[in-house]
């Protein structure tokens, strides 16, 4: 997969971009990170990207013409990639997104500054528009950075076990269990006897009982969409859990 990074500080991937999982993704060839300096486009002397925006008002705005330029040239190679501004305007950056745009060949980030880009930029050359949440960062660059490695890790290959990416957290609308290693006794908590046992059955209940607890207890509104399977539900009764969830969903979809 083919990552397009347009930015103004080029500079501030290097080091996250050669760490870890997306190091090594790079180097086996299972994506490309290409990263365009905005500043190459500018059309005077000084590289100007930004100016004061019309009709007055705060801070400085993208100007249209180095992006535009810069989204045309890469877009002379022979597949087009998918256009997404980073902008807190955006719809909202979540898991679902994530295994959308893992669906592309190649992906285009364009990182925001200042109070924005230009609003004809933006409708011309920008397929989608996202944001990581409801706060402000001084740039894109970094929500370039967690689109980049939530999208790498769902890449086939990329993960050291295959499952890793399928049982996380948001995998399904459950957060994901507790996890324990070495040692079993850690300032005088003890790791679960169920996880000890080695009975994988006993296991997986635990985990999954586990996992509707810890949802109910940090975030409810995420079993809003959740659907339990019969044998599921069979053992959320066992544990007592089945008519509290059942109330939950209840409250939240009313």
């Amino acid at each position: 997969m083919i990552f397009d990074i347009l930015t103004i500080f080029p500079d501030l991937f290097t080091s996250p971009l050669n760490e870890g999982i997306l190091r090594k993704a790079r180097q086996e060839g299972k994506i490309d990170i290409r990263i365009t300096d905005i500043r190459d486009f500018a059309r005077d002397r000084h590289a100007t990207t930004d100016d004061r925006p019309f009709g007055g008002g705060e801070g400085m705005v993208m100007k249209p013409e180095p992006l535009a330029s810069a989204v045309q040239e890469i877009q002379k190679t022979d597949v087009a990639g998918r256009v997404i501004l980073l902008s807190p305007q955006g719809r909202r950056y979540d898991q679902t997104v994530a295994r959308e745009l893992a669906q592309q060949e190649r992906i285009m980030l364009v990182c925001g500054r200042y109070e924005g880009v230009d609003e004809r930029f933006r409708a011309a050359y920008c397929d989608d528009e996202l944001s990581i949440g409801d706060f402000i960062l001084t740039g894109g660059e970094l929500a370039a950075m967690i689109v980049i490695d939530s999208i790498t890790r769902l890449l086939p290959g990329v993960l050291g076990c295959s499952d890793s990416a399928k049982k996380d957290t948001f995998s399904r609308n459950l957060l994901k269990h507790p996890q324990y290693t070495r040692p079993r006794v850690f300032e005088g908590m003890e790791v679960p006897e169920t996880l000890l046992g080695g009975d994988h059955g006993e296991i997986s209940s635990y985990r999954f009982i586990e996992s509707v607890r810890r949802t109910m207890e940090r975030r409810p509104e995420l079993l809003r969409q959740e659907r339990f399977s019969p044998a599921e539900e069979k053992l959320l009764r066992k544990h007592d859990l089945l008519v509290a969830v059942q109330r939950i969903q209840k409250e939240i979809i009313s």
